[in-house]
């Protein structure tokens, strides 16, 4: 494998930029957030990407300790990759590049592709205020995702599909008020009390958001 290549630069920025800042790495990330990922998973969550590029991405993560591979037991037997504690600990990087990038979202471009747990980031910053743990199951337009509103160190904070387990709340919204919320157009607690959120459930979030 060539070596890594750098800025050369003693700084913290320019350090972590050697190792995330080539172009697909960040994205890589955001759906390794989600929990392990096969490698065709990811090709199809990554839609531009080429597979020459992907496998290239994945290998300067596992040799820089963002990510490493693993091989599931049977029946599933197949090869994921997933990320480290190091990898993991660039969601709130992340989440502040995306707050950051709100403003690019005014409008959707027809080439422009979207998957429903891309939508995970920007709840969870709105979520973020109200400061209840909890599992929640989120329905829109394009899809369902599932999210944690306090997800430890092992656990993904988000994941494409229903929840693994019983959620704590359900989230129902339509793709514009979903889209509104993301560019920062709209909080959360406005579009609860507009009724364009529907909460379903009994845990302790579900309660604390129709408390809004």
């Amino acid at each position: 494998m060539p070596p890594r290549r750098s800025y050369d630069q003693y700084c913290s920025a320019a350090r972590a930029l050697d190792l995330v800042g080539d172009r697909w790495t960040l994205l890589i990330v955001r759906e390794l957030l989600a929990g392990p990922r096969r490698y065709t998973d990811l090709h199809a969550d990554l839609p531009g990407v080429s597979t020459d590029v992907l496998a290239s991405r994945l290998k300067d993560m596992e040799r820089d300790g963002l990510t490493t591979r693993r091989r599931l037991p049977p029946p599933g037997a197949a090869t994921v990759y997933e990320l480290t504690p190091r990898g993991s600990a660039l969601l709130p990087v992340l989440q502040a590049l995306g707050a950051w990038g709100e403003p690019e979202l005014a409008v959707r471009r027809p080439t422009d592709a979207v998957r429903a747990h891309w939508f995970a980031l920007p709840l969870l910053r709105a979520l973020a205020p109200f400061s209840v743990p909890g599992l929640l199951q989120v329905h829109l337009d394009e899809g369902v995702f599932h999210l944690r509103t306090d997800p430890e160190p092992a656990t993904p904070a988000y994941g494409d599909g229903p929840s693994p387990t019983t959620p704590d709340a359900h989230l129902t919204l339509d793709t514009g008020t979903c889209e509104a919320i993301a560019q920062g157009r709209l909080s959360l607690p406005d579009a609860l009390r507009a009724g364009r959120v529907t909460v379903a459930g009994e845990g302790p979030v579900a309660k604390a958001l129709r408390e809004v």
